[in-house]
């Protein structure tokens, strides 16, 4: 008796391959139409397409420069600055807001009223108001609310405070970049908390009662026990924060700090190369939404149950 295999088109398999087959034509050939549209379009407004105005006198000036830069420089070399001035906010607005989110995060669950309650006004307040309106008050009513540069006053004799910004020792900050950092991080502080909250919830209670029968106090019994439980729910939907934070970090524009959104806007309003500057918008910030959602899976990784 002879075995026959069945037809092709009968194995779940195949049609589970033709079908990703089948969506990767059509996303193909859906950008081609938008790109021959697109391409029609210029023509028939006598806009030829390309990144050639990148090497051209940028001629404009930047209020904060990381790196060497002046007006005579390529635009290329503007939009590098602009990028290194997201990258700084993005970085240190990630750290920072992830100690505030856990710290309100287990503020919330404190036995201490005045504690709990403290971090629950921060969390609906900070969690039910626009940023942009946060960034607004955190640049006109605290930030210029200062006294001048030459009336500053010191907290600790640490940080100095003036109009002109915040002063650590050997590090100085302008009001803009401060604002923002301030705005992102209590704004997306406050998700996080919630998440922490949510996290540290979801472990059972009898983890709790397991470390406090070892003698364990309640401080070591949330970092050793809960903590590294909790990590399972808490990294996925923080990775979404994380996104949220850079991505929010263009909202810059409105108070004059120059990211790479700012210096892109002045570069498609000197060159009209609306296109081509929208599209370097959209690779550069999908480019950090990449590399930190690839980063974030890897500690999503290492935090698993490894079965055996």
């Amino acid at each position: 008796m002879t075995n026959t295999k069945p037809p092709i088109w009968r194995d779940y398999r195949f049609w589970q391959i033709a079908a990703q087959c089948i969506a990767v034509i059509l996303a193909i050939a859906i950008v081609a139409i938008l790109g021959m549209n697109l391409n029609r379009n210029l023509q028939q407004l006598g806009i030829k397409f390309g990144f050639n105005f990148l090497q051209q006198q940028a001629s404009f000036d930047i209020g904060e420069t990381p790196l060497s830069y002046k007006p005579t420089d390529t635009y290329t070399r503007a939009l590098w600055i602009g990028l290194i001035n997201s990258l700084r906010v993005a970085v240190v607005g990630i750290l920072l807001t992830t100690i505030v989110g856990i710290t309100a995060g287990i503020a919330r669950l404190s036995d201490n009223w005045l504690v709990k309650n403290i971090s629950i006004v921060y969390v609906e307040i900070f969690r039910n108001t626009p940023l942009l309106l946060q960034l607004l008050f955190w640049y006109f009513a605290v930030f210029l609310g200062f006294p001048k540069a030459e009336n500053k006053f010191s907290v600790w004799g640490l940080v100095y405070l003036s109009q002109n910004g915040v002063e650590l020792p050997g590090f100085s900050f302008s009001p803009e970049f401060s604002t923002l950092l301030l705005g992102l991080t209590f704004y997306t502080g406050a998700f996080i908390a919630e998440i922490v909250r949510g996290g540290i919830q979801s472990v059972a209670k009898g983890q709790w009662e397991a470390g406090r029968s070892l003698g364990l106090k309640p401080g070591l019994v949330m970092r050793l026990v809960v903590i590294p439980q909790a990590l399972r729910v808490i990294i996925p939907p923080l990775t979404s924060q994380y996104l949220n934070l850079t991505k929010n970090s263009s909202l810059a524009i409105a108070i004059g700090y120059p990211d790479i959104y700012f210096v892109a806007s002045t570069t498609f309003n000197q060159t009209g190369k609306a296109v081509e500057v929208m599209l370097l918008i959209m690779l550069t910030y999908l480019t950090l939404s990449l590399i930190i959602s690839f980063m974030m899976n890897l500690l999503n990784r290492s935090v698993q149950i490894k079965e055996r």
